[in-house]
């Protein structure tokens, strides 16, 4: 049986697959688990982004909690981040996130956050599934928790946190897309109120337009706003806004590889890089791992997924890492990846250096990737194909590399090659594409 949680929460289409049934019923359980270790009357706060079944799914989650005896409190539309520090900063026993992040406007998803502003590990979460359609003793008059709300204050006290962290963006102009998500009313202010010349796309949400053809999964219309506006740079944010994307002054999309590149080598020029080491995952171009070493900065490498990477930051005590996709940590201000912090550590960088974006990351030169899904073979069998890749990654020498990873969901491999050339890397990649078809074929 598939486990319930995925790498970030519960995740599926809304009213379908979450319906308010369920999230009502996984608030319960996750009260009941939170009651076991709470040593007073537990609270939880409660934000969403801005799709239409949030809204919905907040309030089915709120009421779970409150039947089981939990005091909550609702935030409304707010980015996952900001969740996430409220709810360490303010001292709640839990936070919950209803969002399905960059996923289309159909889907909507619920997050768990613990005390200390992390998501739940592995663990909490199967104990939560285990009590599902199980029985228990419901709490009756004043045990039966409270609801309440409190947007404005909490607003506040999390985007005074962004503003403590900048430095004067004055004299920059900036592009901001806020995907019509959770970073629409939060974003804007932030930079606005650290001096910045702000140009603002994609801020208003109406329940149905998160995500549609915006944000960090379509940054076209923010690289030619950029352009348009003469502006020094831009940064796209996902739904909940914990990623984040750049566009330098020319209009090129700066990924999330360049940006921690960027960061990485801040932080070691002012000895804030504890351990000199930088997390990634597999999927982070070679040429970062490259440029990483021409600054001497070491690098550690996990699984694809931002739960991953803070699981080796924490477990060796490094401070910054995140995802070519843009999810960035920065364990100095953040427990989980921010796209409003990340994009106020870059812009404020590029105002201390003095210098264009485009000029700041240079030092990073991506290599031409190619990534090709090979639908309907047996994932589990990869090892037919093992002398095939050792084949190509001797023929792209330490310049390129190949990887191979089975999808954790559908019946398909999915190939990533690298190489010096587009040309190099497309030809390996159809390759070895043609080889997993004919021989992992089912």
């Amino acid at each position: 049986m598939a486990r319930l949680f995925g790498t970030d929460g519960v995740r599926g289409l809304a009213n379908t697959e979450i319906t308010p049934e369920f999230a009502l019923e996984l608030g319960q359980a996750a009260a009941r688990v939170l009651a076991e270790e709470a040593t007073g009357r537990p609270k939880a706060i409660i934000g969403r982004d801005t799709r239409q079944s949030s809204a919905m799914l907040s309030h089915a989650v709120g009421a779970g909690l409150a039947s089981a005896g939990v005091d909550v409190e609702h935030v409304r539309e707010i980015p996952t981040p900001g969740i996430a520090y409220l709810t360490s900063a303010r001292h709640y026993d839990l936070g919950v996130m209803i969002s399905a992040s960059h996923n289309p406007m159909p889907d909507n998803g619920i997050k768990f956050i613990n005390s200390q502003g992390f998501k739940l590990d592995d663990a909490i979460e199967d104990r939560i599934e285990a009590c599902l359609n199980t029985q228990w003793d419901r709490p009756v008059g004043a045990a039966v928790g409270h609801i309440s709300e409190s947007c404005a204050v909490s607003d506040r006290v999390y985007m005074d946190h962004l503003v403590s962290i900048g430095d004067s963006l004055r004299g920059l102009s900036i592009v901001l897309d806020c995907a019509n998500g959770a970073a629409s009313r939060v974003a804007p202010k932030v930079f606005q109120e650290l001096g910045a010349d702000v140009v603002v796309i994609n801020a208003s949400p109406d329940g149905r337009n998160i995500n549609k053809e915006c944000g960090s999964t379509h940054t076209e219309r923010l690289q030619a706003m950029v352009k348009a506006a003469e502006a020094d740079m831009g940064f796209a944010f996902d739904g909940d806004a914990d990623r984040c994307l750049a566009v330098d002054h020319t209009g090129r999309l700066v990924n999330g590889d360049e940006i921690m590149g960027l960061m990485a080598l801040s932080m070691k020029e002012r000895g804030e890089l504890a351990n000199n080491t930088l997390v990634i995952t597999v999927m982070s171009n070679l040429g970062l791992r490259l440029a990483c070493q021409e600054k001497g900065i070491d690098f550690a490498v996990t699984a694809v997924g931002d739960r991953y990477v803070l699981e080796e930051m924490l477990a060796h005590g490094h401070m910054l890492g995140g995802e070519q996709s843009g999810h960035v940590i920065s364990l100095r201000h953040a427990t989980t990846g921010d796209g409003t912090l990340t994009a106020v550590l870059v812009a404020s960088e590029i105002a201390r250096r003095q210098q264009a974006l485009a000029e700041a990351v240079s030092f990073v030169q991506t290599l031409p990737q190619r990534l090709i899904n090979v639908p309907n073979v047996d994932k589990t069998r990869t090892e037919l194909i093992a002398a095939d890749v050792a084949r190509a990654e001797a023929e792209l020498g330490e310049t390129g590399r190949v990887l191979l990873r089975a999808s954790g969901t559908e019946p398909l491999v999915r190939v990533m090659v690298e190489a010096k050339t587009q040309e190099q890397t497309d030809e390996v990649a159809e390759r070895l594409a043609q080889i997993v078809a004919d021989k992992l074929a089912l």
